[in-house]
């Protein structure tokens, strides 16, 4: 892994992938409520006084691409699951 891919993502990527995934799937929840939590929860670790919460911008930037991208996948996978639904009853 390159050192710029390294400042852009920690371990903590990890669960950011897995809880977005888990939310577009499982969750109702739209873009607009997506964007305020994943932009916002960025917002508020700037002061929260824990360890977790200090990371450098990129790291930042990185976890709301994986967020980005995590939720995406996650609601193409809940619009998929609707459809093999709908195909079963109808």
């Amino acid at each position: 892994m390159t050192l710029h891919a390294r400042l852009m993502f920690n371990y903590y990527t990890i669960s950011h992938l897995l809880i977005w995934l888990l939310f577009g799937r499982f969750t109702s929840i739209g873009y607009v409520t997506f964007v305020v939590l994943a932009i916002g929860w960025e917002i508020l670790e700037l002061a929260l006084p824990f360890g977790f919460a200090v990371e450098t911008l990129e790291n930042k930037v990185g976890d709301v691409v994986v967020n980005t991208l995590a939720f995406l996948v996650g609601l193409k996978w809940r619009q998929s699951a609707a459809q093999k639904t709908d195909f079963r009853i109808t």
